[in-house]
């Protein structure tokens, strides 16, 4: 404490759980200051991806599907997952398992930049599956 005084200095305790406790003497403004600086760099950094949604109907056409697809990749490149959900109407719901093969066809579009998150699963009226952007590691 004396040594901190007589410099001008802080007194800061690094880890007071070790054995015997970890002081340093360092002007503890500066200490806090910079590592502030720090966390705001990293949090600027950081890439906070966003869940978009697309929706499909069962009697889609493949054109309609195309661009549908060509959107989702713009948000799969750009970072973000996609919740794809097909809506069911009516005498569709008689028959949901219909729309499997409509979502397996859309991922094969997508499958070169997304990955499969949660597999197509029946929900109520409509079948959900979330993509997100192929990992590269």
């Amino acid at each position: 404490m004396q040594k901190a005084e007589e410099e001008g200095l802080d007194l800061v305790l690094m880890s007071p759980n070790a054995v015997p406790p970890v002081c340093k003497i360092m002007d503890y403004g500066k200490h806090r200051f910079d590592t502030l600086k720090k966390e705001k760099e990293a949090k600027k950094k950081q890439k906070v991806s966003e869940v978009k949604g697309m929706q499909l109907s069962m009697n889609i056409a493949d054109n309609d599907m195309q661009f549908k697809a060509k959107n989702v990749r713009k948000f799969l490149l750009n970072g973000d997952k996609v919740k794809v959900s097909l809506r069911m109407f009516g005498r569709q719901l008689a028959n949901p398992q219909m729309g499997l093969p409509i979502m397996e066809k859309f991922y094969e579009m997508l499958s070169d930049v997304s990955e499969l998150t949660s597999k197509p699963e029946i929900n109520g009226r409509q079948i959900v599956m979330v993509l997100s952007p192929k990992s590269t590691k």
